[in-house]
């Protein structure tokens, strides 16, 4: 098990089978933990280009997701007392997606073809995995998550919905819209088209030229879509308000817009793999818990399965994952089981994570330590 000092660890998991019908052959998923595995444990899977370690910003001794008991010292005649004074202490795992680097990813796999597609399910099952054979945990306390993350909970609470007590997907949906496809398909064919490549559509990846064998990206290629990429990507992860308001320069300090994009989005851009981007992006563009056994596409029985207590936080202002659609998931939920609650914040997507707005995080951290504790009062 990988120590809370070390970057992460690795679980074996042999040539994983896929819904798609194709294998990663001799995969493995990277993940790290955090606490104690006496504690109620929680799932908290990476979101999209994330790293393990860019889940850490909501994990601490100050914050709900708190993996280490607390204690203070009072002095008593003749000796001293430590007291154990906060009981909500939490066996955090954070697995890491297929395709972000740490996990099987095409750049730590060598094959002449494509990365076979993966999908929310694959990633699941394999956590699942994880955590019943190799951790040796039968029940979940929570799953929890920001964007792919909200997404991977939807999946847990649907694909095994007996297996937790709490769910807090937060800036994501059970489904990607079509809208959603949408925004990923502008940005996907940005980042192509400086490979002189187009896209194959939505859920998939290029255009295969029949013959041609697999190529890697130029140093040049890759500068240049990435930095498309990071562009296109600029318009949607922040609101329009955020620009109105010009947090680009109050809150980061770039002294105007282009210097926020070159110094933010294309840093955090060009820092990636674009086949590993590539992965993800159609995991998320084909996201559908529903797209299981026994729904087969049933959206609604989807929702009506889940059996977890569930707390949905969409931002007002998230330009991909707009509250309407967390208002048709909370609705289609059995009665009492889904409640929803908006983050009143203009910083849109990036209200959810990673961390960046310190509102937001205290907002979210605050709900999450009240859903716990009312919850399990009841």
């Amino acid at each position: 098990m990988a120590s809370e000092t070390s970057e992460f660890d690795t679980f074996q998991l042999g040539d994983w089978e896929l819904q798609c019908g194709e294998s990663i052959t001799n995969a493995h998923i990277a993940y790290k933990t955090f606490g104690d595995r006496e504690s109620p444990a929680i799932v908290y899977p990476t979101w999209f280009s994330g790293a393990i370690s860019d889940n850490v910003w909501l994990i601490g001794e100050d914050k709900t997701l708190n993996p280490k008991q607390v204690e203070r010292t009072i002095t008593v005649p003749s000796h001293v007392v430590k007291i154990a004074i906060d009981s909500l202490k939490y066996f955090i795992i954070i697995p890491a997606l297929f395709g972000n680097g740490q996990s099987s990813s095409p750049s730590n796999y060598e094959t002449d073809k494509p990365f076979p597609k993966v999908s929310f399910f694959d990633n699941v099952r394999a956590q699942h995995e994880l955590v019943t054979k190799h951790l040796n945990i039968e029940h979940l306390h929570a799953v929890l998550g920001w964007s792919m993350g909200a997404g991977q909970t939807y999946q847990w609470i649907t694909q095994y919905p007996e297996m937790m007590d709490f769910a807090v997907p937060f800036c994501g949906s059970a489904k990607t819209s079509i809208h959603n496809q949408v925004f990923l398909e502008g940005v996907k064919s940005a980042m192509l088209a400086a490979k002189i490549q187009s896209s194959a559509g939505s859920k998939e990846g290029a255009i295969a030229v029949e013959g041609e064998k697999k190529r890697q990206w130029s140093p040049k290629e890759k500068e240049v879509g990435m930095k498309a990429f990071g562009r296109g990507y600029a318009g949607w992860g922040f609101s329009q308000a955020f620009y109105r308001e010009r947090l680009h320069e109050k809150h980061y300090g770039f002294k105007n817009l282009e210097s926020f994009m070159q110094g933010f989005w294309e840093a955090w851009a060009c820092s990636k793999d674009p086949e590993n981007m590539l992965v993800m992006l159609q995991t998320w563009q084909s996201g559908d818990c529903s797209d299981q056994e026994p729904y087969n596409g049933d959206f609604e029985m989807a929702m009506r399965s889940i059996r977890a207590k569930t707390l949905v936080l969409p931002c007002k202002t998230d330009l991909y994952f707009p509250p309407e659609d967390s208002e048709y998931e909370v609705a289609n939920m059995s009665p009492g089981v889904g409640r929803l609650e908006q983050f009143p914040s203009i910083w849109g997507h990036w209200s959810g994570g990673p961390g960046d707005s310190k509102d937001d995080l205290k907002w979210l951290d605050d709900h999450l330590r009240d859903f716990f504790s009312k919850e399990q009062l009841k």
